[in-house]
């Protein structure tokens, strides 16, 4: 058949037996799933067997990107990397930016697999038709920022694309992830973990193919109108001068920004180290992301102090109040430095700062002595300290290794501070404080690859407003932060939703959060693009058929209703102070209000026969539901 929007290839790499094979895109997992996350998603499920060892040569890594991908539709830049995650044993996957997705199909791929295991390091280099697995002995513990530069020095070309892990991944610390282009991070989950243990250090990429799309005219027409919305948008010029870092003065304004781990909603040098004073002082360049008209990311320059000379790209908000309030650090130059670090070093920032968080409560509590913490004293806000332990968890030494499986891992081996790890399903958990944003912290207990924001991100909740509510649910309750009535619609639809952005992978927080694409407009994208009438409710079902499909990985790995939890601190623990004060999180009735909306089973969270049937998905009822 002839593709228009996707390249129509899939690539498999298989490292045990040096074959290289390609298969051609199948056009039912286009019609059901549509590209990026649902691809790879799809395959895991039929292609990682219950039980499996995340580290074994068996677990699959997956590359895919989506069909708008490599054109000029605005902030369609993104791929999925997905296997099981060695971190939590579960369903694992990262997103990430930048310009790698776009070469990805310009050198002929939607998707690329990633088996069996390389009894030499390797890195995989390729180049449109050409693939080639070359030796990587030369790179072996050089960092990120060092091997991308040996890379383009090794290819005499600049302008490859690539995909790196760092001494973390080959040092087997279980929330490594990869980075492409330098510092866009598919960090969450453990997948640079994954790529690893199959000893590939990077995947390098470089595409002369185009990308066609089916009516070039329409398709130019609705890029143009998202444009013209993205521009227009009351969030265009917030987001280009501090990016996602714009949002921690009034997250800690509403009183839920995670400080001191997750001891207060409220941080007192917020002002210090927030999106504002990283502008005025700091940044000195935008950057944007592959066919992205809103350059959200950002660059600094520290040129004072003890940090001066220090340049980098970054941070969002996620790794900036993980290493500031999370911590208690208001040193704003040193939270720069932290990010730097675990970025070179190739770490997850969220889990990294979770790990260190909770040593540190444990610490104040009196459980971890000094001793046990290689002589470090891990007071609150003790900078000095938080450097040392990145490079020590990198490294796995000392403490470093106690801490290097994740923060679930540590309390097992140390034996104490399992009620305050803030974790969900093995994944540490985000900045957002769930007591205090309440359809969130429904989101973070039913993500399928844990403790997540990302796969419901239902940002109407920030507003807070109740007409929004009454419009899209009928129930005023649902957008109203501090109201638990509501949520399972609010978190059923936006997952849904989240999942079909990461399937055309373009970028959530424009495509979503400034509700530029929704269900309707998304269709027009795809018929203008692929050629394929794909109407709104079929969109809208491709979506819920991904969240069906991941939900089924995890109910055979054993999950069920009662993973579907959280920390009990904020089940029991009312905020003392700030605009969520004497706030707690009612899980339960928003557990059931979600299952109903979504048709799955009340007392185990498994989804029902009628409703997998119903989204085409009989197979996989055979699989996991009861006779």
């Amino acid at each position: 058949m002839k593709y228009y929007g996707y390249a129509g290839t899939v690539l498999r790499i298989n490292l045990s037996k040096r074959k290289i094979a390609k298969g051609e895109l199948e056009k039912d997992l286009i019609v059901d799933f549509l590209g990026g996350r649902g691809f790879n998603s799809e395959r895991l499920f039929e292609e990682i067997p219950r039980g499996l060892d995340p580290l074994s040569p068996e677990n699959k890594l997956m590359f895919a990107t989506g069909p708008l991908v490599g054109t000029m539709f605005p902030t369609a830049s993104r791929f999925n990397v997905s296997a099981k995650s060695p971190l939590t044993g579960i369903l694992g996957d990262s997103n990430a930016g930048g310009h790698f997705a776009a070469e990805m199909k310009y050198a002929g791929y939607d998707q690329i697999i990633i088996e069996g295991r390389s009894p030499d390091p390797v890195y995989i280099f390729v180049d449109d038709d050409i693939v080639r697995i070359e030796d990587a002995r030369h790179l072996c513990g050089r960092d990120v920022y060092e091997v991308d530069k040996i890379l383009r020095e090794d290819l005499k070309d600049s302008s490859v694309r690539t995909a790196i892990v760092g001494p973390a991944a080959e040092n087997g610390v279980k929330f490594a992830g990869i980075f492409a282009d330098l510092m866009r991070a598919a960090a969450r989950t453990g997948m640079g973990t994954v790529m690893a243990s199959k000893r590939v250090k990077a995947l390098v990429l470089r595409g002369s193919k185009p990308v066609e799309v089916a009516s070039p005219e329409r398709f130019m027409k609705i890029s143009e109108e998202i444009e013209d919305a993205i521009y227009r948008h009351p969030q265009y010029w917030p987001r280009v001068k501090m990016g996602t870092t714009r949002i921690l003065t009034p997250v800690n304004e509403m009183g839920l920004l995670p400080t001191r781990h997750f001891t207060a909603g409220v941080f007192e040098s917020a002002a210090d180290v927030s999106g504002e004073r990283l502008a005025e002082k700091y940044n000195v360049k935008s950057r944007g992301c592959f066919s992205c008209n809103i350059p959200c990311s950002r660059f600094y320059n520290v040129r004072e102090g003890k940090f001066a000379g220090l340049k980098g790209e970054g941070p969002e908000y996620e790794a900036l109040s993980a290493f500031t309030a999370r911590v208690g650090n208001a040193d704003l130059p040193l939270a720069l430095k932290a990010n730097d670090l675990v970025n070179k070093l190739g770490l997850d920032a969220l889990t990294t700062a979770e790990c260190i968080s909770w040593a540190m409560e444990c610490y104040a509590k009196g459980w971890l002595s000094k001793e046990a913490a290689d002589g470090l004293d891990l007071s609150w806000g003790n900078g000095g300290a938080i450097l040392v332990l990145i490079e020590k968890i990198a490294n796995r030494q000392g403490f470093g290794d106690v801490l290097g499986d994740g923060v679930r891992a540590a309390c097992q081996k140390l034996g104490f501070g399992e009620e305050i790890a803030m974790h969900i399903k093995g994944l540490e958990m985000i900045q957002a404080d769930p007591r205090g944003l309440k359809g969130y912290g429904l989101g973070f207990a039913v993500a399928t690859r844990g403790g997540d924001h990302l796969r419901a991100e239902p940002f109407i909740e920030l507003s807070d407003d109740p007409r929004r509510g009454t419009e899209l649910f009928g129930v005023p309750e649902a957008t109203r932060r501090l109201e638990w009535k509501g949520k399972g619609k609010l978190v059923s639809y936006f997952e849904n939703w989240c999942a079909v952005i990461d399937a055309l992978e373009v970028c959530k927080n424009i495509a979503e959060n400034m509700e530029v694409l929704p269900f309707a407009k998304a269709a027009e994208a795809i018929h203008a693009a692929t050629g394929l009438d794909i109407g709104a409710k079929a969109v809208a079902q491709a979506g819920e058929r991904i969240v069906n499909v991941e939900r089924a990985f995890l109910v055979r790995e054993g999950i069920t209703r009662k993973d579907d939890t959280m920390p009990s601190r904020f089940l029991r623990e009312p905020f003392t102070s700030g605009n969520s004060k004497g706030s707690v999180f009612e899980l339960e009735p928003m557990l059931n209000e979600y299952y109903a909306e979504r048709g799955w089973e009340l007392h185990t969270g498994i989804p029902t026969e009628r409703k997998l049937e119903e989204l085409d998905l009989g197979h996989i009822a055979r699989e996991i539901c009861a006779p």
